[in-house]
């Protein structure tokens, strides 16, 4: 139960934003929502007067369809052709008083009587507000069909039955065609009240309504039993939320409810036996979990990744690159200064007991979800995990809109490089979760992944140019095994593959540097061979030296330089070791390194030329 007392107290925590509206990056609002409440896609929005009066009604854009509505344990579950209404907001069938005189389903004829019950024990309690009265004597009268087809919000034929659809001939389709998926009965109704002097929340959000129902169903719940979540005595419940990912999300965490299968019969006689959680600490921990993922969950085809603190929301995100840690740095040693500034913002205001949680969520079917990791951590030793994976899997990649920047690639470009950028999302994700504990515990990454990762950027011709680079950048990263010490180009390693993959490195920048500008697209014969290369180096190299003659005739003189270089190269390989025995992946960090200590140096010499000729 330790997940659930961990959301429980995020939800205790921060009460104050209970009701506020957020947005996330693409609009969408979302809030903590008080308990006994969930949101529902409205789609017509009806103003009745304070005397319990139609005012008017309109339909409801799709980008602001989103309601806060009150919810009972039943109507918060309700699935099928069960009748279980919602406390004030809900579909026609539920609403109308006059929904069977217009053609209504004959299965929802107890829906209205259902649904003016409830509401009338809420309006007669001690709890009930102004606005619920209100609301209540107009529904009361039962003309709410009536009253919509007269406003022209909803459409009948001549026999008095709501229209399937829009028949063309007719004119201009209705804005209610548009905003409702099937038939016009299933147009979900919101209502608010009508102040000619005054300005008032709507009902949906306004607190009052909030805390009076909230109050009133308190005092309907089941007898107090053991909760095993906060260890007090507090009415219990059986039904737990949906919704949990998304609005649309019919997965449960916690259920109980196959009384035929083998869930928990053959050890109890019923679920409560199994555990009890009671009706306040289920709502405030689902509650706290669903805005908690709308917050800051990442979501990796329906396996979400959430990380948070007992005393902070955000914590550096285990998930990003070094990009995103500490910025575009240029230079490994920038890259270093940058993420122990960010790793020390963090620790500064840490206290004695600050934990950082991290769960994974994701369901195997459509009606069951699971935490398939969770983990507490002390969160001073959740930083320094952070900083060493960064520190030790550093390397230079590509990142967000091609940039280049010095860091440890994202677990996710990782899970990418190793599979293709169009590999199936299912394994991503399986991928994504098998590295996850290798940032958080500072496990060895699976080798696996990284033969995958090297074998790819072994392959330059399987892919193009940006995404080779790219998959170069993060194979090295994998390899490296010194940091920051391991980048650059180090001429003191004596290792017979990093030092074939240097030849490699001179080989292709010399036959990139002869190429005319209208050959720059193409590949060269080091990235043609490359593969043949890392597995039978000797035999290869020999093609390649035969193949690059031709370029090197074209830089005439310039071509000394690199033939120096490959002399002393070779100088360094001891003779026994200039064999075919396959190469070590260690070979793509003398390839990687090489390469760029010479495009950097040709690019100084480049800039040297031009400012002198311009003197």
């Amino acid at each position: 139960m330790s997940w659930l007392m961990d959301l429980y107290e995020t939800y205790n925590q921060n009460e104050s934003s209970i009701g506020i509206t957020e947005y996330k990056r693409n609009g969408q609002a979302f809030m903590l929502l008080p308990i006994s409440h969930t949101t529902q896609s409205a789609h017509i929005e009806v103003h009745v007067t304070e005397d319990g009066q139609f005012h008017s009604a309109f339909v409801i854009p799709k980008e602001d369809a989103t309601t806060v509505i009150p919810a009972t344990e039943e109507s918060a579950s309700r699935a099928g052709a069960k009748t279980a209404p919602y406390p004030i907001h809900d579909k026609l069938s539920y609403v109308a008083g006059d929904y069977n005189s217009y053609g209504g389903d004959p299965k929802k004829v107890n829906d209205y009587s259902e649904y003016i019950k409830q509401l009338k024990g809420w309006r007669e309690s001690s709890f009930s507000v102004p606005k619920i009265e209100s609301i209540y004597s107009y529904l009361l009268k039962g003309t709410l069909i009536e009253d919509l087809i007269k406003d022209k919000k909803l459409w009948s034929n001549e026999k008095h039955q709501l229209l399937s659809k829009w028949d063309s001939t007719l004119g201009e389709r209705p804005e209610i065609f548009g905003v409702v998926a099937g038939n016009q009965d299933a147009a979900f109704v919101r209502f608010d009240v009508y102040y000619p002097d005054q300005v008032s929340n709507k009902v949906w959000m306004d607190p009052e309504v909030q805390n009076s129902f909230i109050a009133y169903y308190n005092t309907k719940l089941k007898d107090s039993d053991l909760c095993f979540v906060t260890g007090e005595m507090q009415p219990a419940t059986e039904k737990h939320a949906n919704k949990i990912r998304n609005p649309a999300d019919k997965a449960k965490l916690i259920s109980g409810n196959d009384t035929s299968g083998f869930t928990f019969r053959g050890r109890f006689s019923t679920s409560n036996e199994v555990a009890g959680i009671s009706y306040e600490a289920s709502q405030k921990s689902h509650n706290a979990l669903k805005w908690l993922i709308n917050r800051q969950g990442k979501d990796i085809d329906g396996r979400v990744i959430l990380v948070w603190g007992n005393d902070r929301l955000e914590y550096v995100d285990p998930l990003g690159s070094g990009e995103t840690v500490a910025g575009d740095a240029e230079t490994q040693q920038a890259f270093s200064i940058e993420l122990s500034k960010a790793i020390d913002g963090y620790k500064h205001d840490l206290k004695t007991d600050s934990k950082v949680i991290v769960m994974v969520l994701d369901a195997a079917t459509t009606g069951r979800m699971a935490v398939i990791y969770y983990r507490k951590i002390d969160a001073e030793e959740y930083l320094e995990k952070i900083k060493e994976w960064h520190s030790k899997h550093t390397w230079r990649q590509i990142g967000e809109e091609k940039k280049i920047f010095f860091g440890a690639p994202s677990i996710k470009n990782i899970a990418i490089a190793a599979h293709g950028e169009r590999a199936n999302n299912k394994v991503i994700k399986s991928v994504v979760e098998r590295l996850l504990p290798c940032v958080i515990e500072g496990r060895n990454i699976p080798r696996d992944i990284i033969e995958s990762c090297v074998r790819r950027a072994s392959n330059p011709v399987a892919m193009e140019r940006w995404e080779w680079e790219k998959v170069l950048g993060v194979a090295c990263a994998l390899v490296n095994e010194k940091g920051a010490s391991g980048v650059g180009l180090d001429n003191s390693i004596r290792d017979r593959s990093y030092l074939f993959g240097r030849l490699l490195a001179v080989a292709d920048v010399l036959e990139n540097t002869a190429l005319r500008s209208d050959e720059k697209k193409r590949i060269t014969n080091a990235e043609r061979y490359m593969t043949a290369f890392s597995q039978h180096p000797s035999r290869t190299w020999e093609i390649i030296q035969k193949a690059i003659q031709p370029y090197k005739a074209r830089l005439g003189d310039k071509s000394v330089f690199y033939t120096k270089m490959i002399d002393e190269i070779l100088s360094k390989i001891e003779f026994e070791d200039f064999n075919n025995k396959p190469l070590k992946s260690v070979y793509l960090l003398g390839y990687s390194s090489q390469r760029q200590e010479l495009y950097t140096k040709k690019q100084k010499t480049d800039a040297l030329t031009v400012t002198t000729s311009a003197e």
